[in-house]
């Protein structure tokens, strides 16, 4: 994997002067790092109007230094979510990138009761987010650049599965948690697949495509191992890339024997795969994304009812 994982993104609302911690802050020009600011200077306000008006939203951290800043700011995430000063936008952006650096850290160690409760506070975040701002998915575009693409592609599925969740179904508090931890960790199974093929800008072979289609089951099994994720979790990992029709993987279960929650993630986990930039093509727009799930719904992929509210709810948060 490239250098880049050495790093981590803070969004600059996220930097308030007078309690940031003391650690160095970079810039990304190209693909290099430039020292910004160094832990024993501290951030000013001059430095964020600085940054502001340089179209600059993102500073960077060591990785090392990650644990500093998640602490200052998942410890801080309430207040910065709360305040009058900063715009929907802004929010979203602290948002969505703690909850990056929170599926990084449970996909190193999805055993550590610690990030699975980490990951079940941005769970409740996501969800208020979603829940109470008409346009909160916007944010999560500027994210996204600013990521290892599985990880921003988590959290957006997430937020999606939240929002679709959260409009069509009364769910009791611990199920819908469980589908937000589902969905940040839907793919943890591509941990089982190499980088080569992963990071791979070409099409895929047969046969690595066969091993990219066993990230499903991997991470299920090695999940349901641990004995630390509910039914609605593992779920999610397993049947989110089951198809209506029966031709999906790993088992070909169709109809509506895939558990709902299942349907839902895959219904999201699609459509974040055709509107973010890939390394083997560009995003396509909101209506273009909508158009090819329309032909793979007409072919059966999916439940015909789900896909209609789900269209009608992502046309809603697309709709500025």
């Amino acid at each position: 994997m490239s250098k880049d994982r050495y790093w981590r993104a803070i969004s600059i609302d996220s930097i308030f002067p007078e309690n940031f911690p003391s650690v160095a802050l970079y810039l990304r020009s190209g693909g290099n790092y430039v020292l910004y600011k160094d832990p024993e200077r501290k951030f000013t306000a001059e430095d964020h109007r600085r940054l502001e008006n340089n179209f600059t939203g993102f500073l960077y951290v060591r990785s090392g230094d990650i644990d500093i800043l998640n602490e200052y700011i998942e410890n801080s995430l309430t207040e910065m979510l709360a305040r009058d000063d900063l715009s929907i936008t802004a929010k979203g952006k602290i948002l969505y990138q703690t909850s990056v650096n929170c599926v990084i850290d449970i996909f190193e160690s999805p055993d550590s009761t610690s990030n699975q409760l980490r990951c079940r506070n941005m769970v409740q975040h996501i969800l208020q987010h979603v829940a109470t701002n008409t346009h909160a998915m916007e944010s999560l575009k500027a994210v996204i650049s600013q990521n290892f693409y599985i990880f921003a592609h988590a959290v957006q599925v997430t937020a999606l599965s939240l929002l679709v969740h959260e409009k069509l179904f009364d769910l009791a508090t611990d199920e819908i948690l469980d589908v937000g931890i589902g969905s940040l960790i839907h793919d943890y199974g591509m941990v089982f697949i190499s980088g080569e093929i992963l990071d791979k800008n070409d099409a895929l072979s047969d046969i690595e495509y066969y091993k990219v289609k066993q990230h499903t089951q991997k991470g299920y099994e090695y999940l349901k191992r641990s004995g630390n994720y509910s039914d609605i979790v593992l779920n999610i990992v397993r049947y989110h890339h089951e198809r209506y029709d029966g031709n999906g993987y790993p088992t070909g279960t169709k109809g509506d024997d895939i558990p709902r929650s299942g349907q839902v993630t895959g219904l999201c986990d699609v459509y974040s795969a055709l509107v973010v930039d890939r390394a083997q093509r560009r995003a396509y727009s909101h209506a273009d994304a909508i158009n090819i799930m329309s032909d793979e719904a007409e072919n059966g992929a999916f439940s015909p009812d789900l896909f209609n509210k789900f269209v009608e709810i992502v046309n809603k948060s697309n709709s500025i």
